[in-house]
């Protein structure tokens, strides 16, 4: 196994023209794992820590742009603001050494349906700057997820960034696992509000091959709260409601057994965690409503 360590972001680019086969790593938190238990022996392997810029972040008017490798505690304390629910899912990373080394993009690049990163991405709405020597593309969070550890990156491209949209409302992240730390989700569910589009996006891990939304629960959801003048009142939503969400929910779900749990009980923790979700995030949003109302 060789190992390549470039020195600036044109010089690993060309690295991987060259070696389209190499294995990038950054933190190294999950292809030191797949390494050390034998489960992979690429052929090269692509240093990405002598890159700055990849430990950097940019927030603009609109949206964050997340370097591939800033890590899960620079979010945690920097980002708070700008990214609850990606936040959220940080807290849930491992443990503190983890949350120092690991980061968004090695979680895009191993596309586990297990990262903990998915379903607050595809919550809060993202997209995945990948470049390679032959440009750069902004892939939707939707698109990039093609099948189990499997993307949407081609054999040349690296993941440069991630630009997530910043909350316009409250975001809420829940992850059941068979330990309070340290553990690989036995399934997990992120939620956002968008007010000012007046939508739902959701993000399910760990409950299909791939990273998944659930559309059918945002659809239901977005007309009830706009039929029912939701929005505008802020009144309580009532638990027909929220009991359907919940279902929709667990609906779009097509987990497996595996040790960490049933195919069965995933389905029911995932419509139990878009219940209790929906409600804190709902609350959050009353409070807020409440808030302006009362300084005005």
């Amino acid at each position: 196994m060789d190992f390549l360590r470039p020195a600036s972001w044109e010089e690993a680019l060309a690295a991987k023209a060259e070696h389209p086969t190499a294995v990038p790593i950054a933190g190294g938190t999950d292809v030191m794992v797949e390494i050390n238990f034998d489960h992979r022996r690429p052929e090269y392997l692509l240093d990405l820590n002598r890159i700055g810029e990849l430990s950097e972040w940019e927030v603009g008017q609109e949206s964050v742009g997340l370097g591939a490798s800033v890590p899960y505690s620079a979010i945690m304390e920097h980002l708070r603001a700008e990214l609850p629910g990606l936040a959220l899912a940080s807290h849930t990373v491992a443990s503190p050494q983890i949350r120092n080394r690991g980061g968004v993009g090695g979680n895009l690049g191993t596309a586990s349906p297990a990262g903990d990163a998915h379903p607050a991405l595809l919550a809060a709405g993202a997209e995945v700057e990948a470049e390679s020597v032959r440009g750069t593309r902004l892939i939707p969070i939707d698109a990039f997820y093609t099948g189990v550890k499997r993307n949407a990156l081609e054999p040349d491209e690296l993941i440069r960034a991630v630009h997530i949209r910043k909350a316009d409302g409250p975001q809420q992240y829940s992850k059941v696992g068979t330990r309070n730390a340290m553990v690989i989700a036995v399934c997990a569910f992120g939620l956002a509000l968008h007010p000012e589009t007046r939508t739902v996006r959701t993000g399910i891990g760990s409950a299909a091959p791939t990273p998944v939304r659930a559309k059918e629960a945002e659809a239901f959801l977005n007309a009830a709260l706009d039929e029912g003048g939701f929005w505008e009142s802020g009144k309580i939503i009532t638990p027909a409601v929220a009991k359907q969400f919940a279902a929709l929910a667990s609906g779009a779900c097509n987990p497996i057994d595996d040790v960490r749990g049933t195919a069965k009980y995933r389905r029911h923790a995932v419509g139990i965690m878009a219940r209790r979700t929906l409600g804190w995030t709902w609350e959050q949003y009353r409070g807020a409503g409440r808030t302006l109302e009362g300084a005005a």
